[in-house]
């Protein structure tokens, strides 16, 4: 195995490169290029195969990753891919949008002993467009069809995992959703810049080969009720995701010009897929000239800032109650956002939206950081107000 693996003492950690920021701030496509000829293969043999995998123990679907990193070393890549894919659904969107820099690669261990991370994300994106590419990637095929039927409302990430898992059993599965695409949030809440629409349109296709029905345009409460629903199958799942925003309970909350996150990045992308979108050409949801502030620290807020920097915002801030350490989002993705001109203000929390109608200005609350609790999560408190 040594022979092959454990090179990270010899090869130091490289990502694929990335684009210009100026250059990728005019447009939405991924910034990040593909791995070049063997640099998968070479990075993949940095992994040092811990005996305890902290990679695929803070992996939310447990992937064996040491093993398929091993097979991608040894340019054994169809058997990466095959690896890979029999714990995950969708890996080449995990490749793209996982925060790994708080999952896998954050507790690498070669990375906490100062040799840099093993760049799981890049290697699965790698392997899975390699399988793309060579035709490795398969739809379903049954050989024991069930009668039972299953509905399943809402065509997001979990509608669409459950979906073919219902379907390798051989069940009939019908996915409906109120949007005229399928894909949910993939399609309609991440940018193009982390995760381009074919990656989605193309599994989506897969999944259709393979007997997964779709019926889009599809309201409940409206084309139909969810009793008549559960009359029609044997078993209904509800994946309708987590649309609905958090309020903001301050004074002047009521203002004109303040929108849930959802709203303004699914508005961006029906644009960016064609579609006539009358509150972003009216300029409602359109940022161009406008001075943006985003309230929030997770992959969210990072979206929108990014979103709107790309829209031609006259400035972008970010607020966040607690500091860069603590925040909830990828590290990678501040990091982006900042090369790209986002401005971070720290350590600050929103007290009062300031306008006539419209909001105007933001008062904030400069917060101190206090010690951790028994989770470790590290709370605040206000020590002054000022303006953003």
């Amino acid at each position: 195995m040594s022979e092959k693996m454990l090179k990270f003492v010899n090869i130091g950690q490289q990502n694929p490169p990335k684009r210009d920021k100026i250059q990728r701030k005019e447009d939405f496509d991924e910034i990040y290029k593909e791995f070049l000829l063997d640099k998968a293969k070479e990075q993949s043999s940095r992994c040092s195969q811990c005996g305890v995998p902290f990679c695929q123990v803070h992996c939310p679907l447990s992937n064996n990753i040491p093993d398929w990193l091993k097979l991608t070393a040894e340019g054994r890549y169809e058997e990466a891919y095959q690896l890979s894919q029999s714990t995950n659904n969708m890996p080449e969107v995990c490749g793209r949008i996982c925060p790994q820099d708080r999952l896998c690669e954050g507790n690498c261990v070669i990375e906490q002993s100062g040799h840099g991370t093993v760049t799981i994300g890049s290697i699965e994106k790698y392997i899975t467009e390699k399988a793309w590419e060579n035709g490795w990637v398969k739809p379903i095929q049954n050989k024991n069809e069930k009668k039972q039927s299953i509905g399943i409302i809402g065509s997001g990430p979990a509608g669409l995992a459950c979906g073919e898992e219902l379907r390798k059993k051989g069940y009939q599965v019908f996915i409906y959703d109120r949007y005229d695409r399928a894909g949910g949030l993939l399609i309609y809440g991440i940018p193009n810049f982390k995760l381009e629409k074919h990656v989605v349109e193309r599994r989506i296709k897969l999944l259709q080969e393979g007997g997964i029905n779709f019926v889009l345009n599809f309201e409940i409460g409206k084309d139909s009720t969810l009793s008549d629903l559960r009359d029609k199958h044997d078993a209904i799942l509800i994946a309708t995701g987590v649309y609905k925003a958090r309020e903001v309970n301050l004074p002047g909350s009521d203002l004109s010009n303040i929108y849930p996150a959802m709203e303004f990045l699914t508005a961006s992308n029906k644009k960016g897929l064609g579609d006539t979108v009358e509150l972003f050409d009216n300029g409602t949801l359109n940022a161009e000239g406008k001075d943006v502030v985003v309230i929030g620290g997770g992959d969210t807020a990072m979206d929108c800032v990014r979103t709107s920097i790309r829209q031609n915002a006259k400035s972008v801030k970010c607020l966040y109650r607690r500091d860069r350490e603590n925040m909830p989002g990828s590290a990678r993705e501040v990091g982006n956002a900042e090369e790209e001109g986002v401005e971070f203000m720290w350590l600050s929390n929103p007290k009062e939206f300031k306008g006539i109608n419209k909001i105007n200005s933001l008062i904030v609350d400069k917060m101190k950081l206090g010690e951790p609790d028994e989770s470790g999560r590290v709370w605040y408190c206000c020590i002054k107000s000022c303006l953003a």
